[in-house]
């Protein structure tokens, strides 16, 4: 891979970044009058028109943006495993959905996302049919897994860790073929930030080593066997001087049951990943920008669904904004 392989792209999205959620039009999303207004936003934003205010229709209006925008990335990008590193986890979502649908007996397509690798219902096909061909193996032998566990168990969060342990192991798997040491470390921050809220999770309620060890991933820069024993109090010493250190320390007072904030502490480690990421508004060109501008548009996806969802809700502006991460931009 040469950066200048994406001189072209890398213009295109500095010319796309201009219309991404900066905290100015977050400021007006949260303090318009009406949803109406608000959604104004999101058009200016370049989304489509959603054909209501109603969480839903914003819903759909968000996906056909991130369906546009990963298919036009694909056809642009030298390697399209770039893109492919962050359609995996919404074939993660789906498998969870199949999953859970099938053994409740139940329709799983309100709840099926569009913008992985795979349509849902070919996804759903190639599930049942054991395709080979179609699926990669560490994607359908996670399933198999799940599907197994669940059966036995009846428990749908071990079913989960294990598909959630593949998303990751396919999330490196993809940034390793591009060859981009920038996506590489990228994946690496998000399982140990994934580890780290897990982590904190498991010890505030007290859960023992055999949920740990299905609840840690493998991949990060952090090994899970140093996370083993790690009790709370010791975590900011073991995230010292990495990314995820202010992360951490808010973590060591959440992991006490009925202290700390896990609202924060996950905030943080959002915050972790967009500082990581800041890194690529200062490259020109590379496979940095694009990398940057996905996770930027999938972020801006979540804060918009956030902003909506706390206004419908009735909080006032400051508390809206307690609850949002940094900017990209």
């Amino acid at each position: 891979m040469k950066d200048t392989d994406y001189l072209t792209i890398s213009a295109r999205v500095r010319v796309w970044e201009t219309r991404l959620l900066t905290a100015e039009r977050r400021e007006r999303m949260i303090d318009a009058r009406t949803p109406e207004e608000a959604l104004k936003v999101l058009t200016e934003c370049g989304y489509p028109e959603p054909e209501s205010a109603a969480l839903p229709a914003v819903d759909r209006a968000l996906t056909r943006g991130r369906q546009a925008l990963f298919a036009e990335l694909k056809k642009a990008v030298p390697e399209p495993g770039l893109v492919e590193v962050f359609q995996i986890k919404y074939d993660t979502h789906n498998a969870k959905v199949l999953l859970k649908a099938a053994a409740m007996g139940e329709d799983p397509g309100r709840l099926l996302m569009e913008g992985g690798r795979y349509d849902p219902h070919t996804l759903a096909q190639a599930l049942a049919d054991r395709d080979t061909e179609k699926l990669s193996p560490v994607f359908l032998d996670a399933y198999e897994q799940a599907k197994a566990v669940l059966a036995d168990t009846g428990d749908p969060q071990r079913a989960d860790l294990i598909l959630d342990a593949a998303c990751y192991a396919e999330m490196s798997i993809a940034a390793q073929k591009t060859g981009s040491g920038f996506l590489k470390g990228y994946v690496r921050l998000s399982v140990d930030a994934a580890n780290l809220r897990a982590l904190v999770r498991c010890l505030r309620a007290g859960a023992g080593q055999e949920l740990k060890k299905a609840a840690l991933l493998p991949g990060g820069d952090v090994p899970t066997t140093a996370l083993l024993e790690v009790k709370g109090e010791d975590l900011p010493a073991r995230y010292k001087n990495t990314p995820l250190e202010k992360a951490a320390l808010l973590g060591a007072e959440a992991a006490r049951p009925g202290e700390g904030s896990l609202t924060e502490m996950e905030r943080a480690c959002d915050n972790a990943l967009v500082g990581y990421l800041a890194q690529a508004r200062r490259i020109p060109f590379g496979e940095q920008p694009v990398v940057g501008y996905l996770c930027a548009r999938e972020a801006e996806a979540t804060t918009v669904r956030t902003i909506l969802a706390l206004r419908n809700a009735g909080l006032a502006g400051d508390a809206i904004r307690e609850r949002l991460g940094e900017s990209y931009v």
